[in-house]
């Protein structure tokens, strides 16, 4: 209920900048929203990781997310505010952009499931050279000090990566919006929207995520048209309309896809029930 109220939420924003700035940002912003939506999907596949890697009991990853999504709405705004100033004065920054977008989505295409390195998490390895970690739970506590010294426990360590696991995510999720629109306002609003869903979206859809295996390779189709899209803008100005129709096409095919063949593990579970 909460991840369908903050869908409608953004909505009806969306709604308020038809009025206010016209139908053109209008459908930049749902465009936008849309493809940073479905890219923190990519996301809760991450969270859902990085818990069970963890063994984080379910009462303290509420507290996890909420202060993850803080810091990404915090880290994000810096990213989108730098790299509408690369846009607006260096103009060549696009093709980089355009040309990182295309290697994300291919690299997202080929690569194989996130392996168990979290332990080398660079964070991880700096936080450890400053503060001593201790290996057990104190309640959903960061940090807790032991004969006047100060320790963090397990929980910080996982905010620290699913902290950087978000940064490395937005590499690929800023420029993509920014391959919509560089009107600030919109960009980093949908942005917002996309993220503050987050949390309850990850609680609905924790157990069914793995349904949905076929959207890495829709995310993966989305990048690289985005990053098709940014590069010929010079050339050719697509029609948001377009653009809106390509993404939500792909997203729903993707979803369709994996409905209809759904992974043999999943098969055969249902088989031994």
């Amino acid at each position: 209920m909460w991840s369908a109220f903050w869908i409608l939420l953004s909505l009806v924003f969306n709604v308020l900048i038809y009025f206010w700035k016209g139908p053109e940002s209008a459908l930049e912003f749902l465009t936008g929203y849309l493809i940073e939506k479905s890219l923190s999907v990519d996301n809760l596949f991450v969270f859902l990781m990085v818990f069970s890697y963890f063994k984080v009991p379910d009462e303290y990853q509420h507290k996890v997310l909420f202060w993850g999504i803080f810091g990404a709405l915090f880290f994000r705004a810096i990213f989108i505010f730098a790299g509408i100033s690369l846009i607006e004065n260096f103009h060549f920054t696009v093709y980089i952009l355009g040309a990182f977008l295309i290697f994300g989505g291919l690299k997202m295409l080929f690569q194989k499931e996130m392996e168990g390195n979290i332990s080398n998490n660079y964070m991880i390895k700096i936080a450890k050279r400053f503060i001593p970690i201790l290996k057990e739970y104190h309640g959903d506590r960061f940090f807790v000090i032991r004969n006047s010294t100060i320790y963090a426990t397990p929980l910080f360590v996982v905010l620290l990566v699913i902290e950087t696991t978000d940064i490395v995510f937005a590499a690929d999720s800023i420029p993509a919006i920014l391959a919509i629109s560089t009107d600030s306002f919109i960009v980093y609003t949908s942005n917002i929207f996309a993220l503050l869903g987050l949390r309850a979206l990850y609680f609905a859809l924790s157990g069914v995520m793995q349904l949905f295996h076929y959207l890495k390779y829709g995310l993966s189709v989305i990048l690289i048209f985005v990053g098709i899209k940014i590069m010929i803008a010079d050339f050719y100005k697509m029609d948001i309309v377009l653009a809106l129709g390509f993404v939500g096409g792909v997203l729903l095919l993707s979803v369709l896809m994996s409905l209809i063949f759904p992974q043999k593990k999943e098969v055969e579970d249902k088989i031994e029930q």
